[in-house]
């Protein structure tokens, strides 16, 4: 359990704070410094490299989730509300993380690829409106996870 559970804990903490830094620091030193071509081409260099931590941490999230929840728990039924509402709050960003991964992360690329900025910056926006999201999500679902068991 302490194996499965400091991965777990520390997969989490990679996801949620990689997003965290990048939406309250890095977001607006950027916007701050770069002119938008340079922005728009460092945000996808920063994706292509975040984006590998966050498909691992998500395998490591699942794996080590189930197991302790099936391991540990015995399964759902043995779980208490707040295990629940990880699970449930996982797969939500989960999706968010898809949706960003293979609609607006592509067509941000492909525009930065053929310099139509105009068009890379609404998929930036569009994908810092769902980090953001996700961000808050997280930061939820890591405060019921901690907390829950003591409600």
């Amino acid at each position: 359990m302490i194996y499965s559970i400091s991965l777990h804990i520390l997969a989490a903490m990679i996801w949620v704070g990689g997003m965290f830094f990048a939406y309250n620091a890095l977001r607006p030193a950027a916007a701050q410094v770069l002119e938008p071509p340079l922005r728009l081409e460092l945000w996808v260099q920063v994706f292509r490299h975040f984006f590998v931590w966050v498909w691992l941490s998500i395998a490591l999230i699942l794996a080590t989730g189930y197991w302790m929840l099936f391991n540990y728990f015995g399964g759902f039924a043995n779980a208490g509300t707040h295990i629940h509402i990880m699970h449930g709050g996982a797969f939500v960003m989960i999706i968010i993380y898809l949706h960003v991964f293979y609609a607006p992360y592509r067509r941000l690329k492909r525009a930065v690829i053929i310099q139509d900025y105009p068009s890379a910056g609404i998929q930036l926006n569009q994908i810092r409106k769902l980090i953001g999201l996700n961000t808050l999500i997280g930061l939820l679902v890591i405060t019921v996870a901690s907390a829950g068991r003591y409600l």
